[in-house]
């Protein structure tokens, strides 16, 4: 979030998102590995910026996207970056929608966490909810339930 606020902030720079991820990770993710998750998340909302926008204006016809603060802003991009083109291996639709929230409880106004849930909701539900009844999860916390009834047994 920190490096989308930084670039839509400084007016879209393409060109410095790589060193904004670099000092963002060096300064918030101390010791980090992996960072191919933050990358490939960071570049993929940027480049679909052109198709995430249109659908935010949509979903809040009333907050002109340049009223919205930068902060909820660059939220929105990301969760629905994740929920469109994220892979729901790694991140579940309702994981993306929930971690938007509690990006935008924490760093937004009072607000912000009321106002990210309705557009990412709307847009889940106008996808069609995809993995609202996770038959493979559901499935295996059963497994897991059997199993632990059977060892205390």
């Amino acid at each position: 979030m920190q490096c989308l606020y930084e670039w839509d902030f400084n007016g879209k720079d393409t060109g410095k998102i790589d060193e904004a991820i670099k000092k963002n990770i060096a300064e918030f993710g101390p010791g980090m590995e992996d960072v191919s998750f933050v990358e490939n998340l960071v570049k993929s909302t940027i480049e679909n910026q052109s198709k995430i926008d249109p659908l935010i204006e949509k979903c809040a016809p009333e907050w002109p996207l340049e009223q919205v603060t930068v902060v909820d802003r660059n939220i929105l991009r990301l969760g629905i970056n994740e929920l469109l083109f994220g892979s729901y291996e790694e991140v579940p639709p309702k994981v993306a929608i929930n971690e938007a929230i509690e990006l935008a409880k924490s760093f937004g106004g009072e607000s912000s966490g009321r106002f990210v849930n309705g557009v990412l909701g709307t847009i889940y539900r106008e996808m069609g909810e995809p993995m609202k009844d996770d038959v493979k999860k559901k499935k295996k916390d059963k497994d897991v339930l059997s199993e632990e009834r059977e060892v205390k047994k």
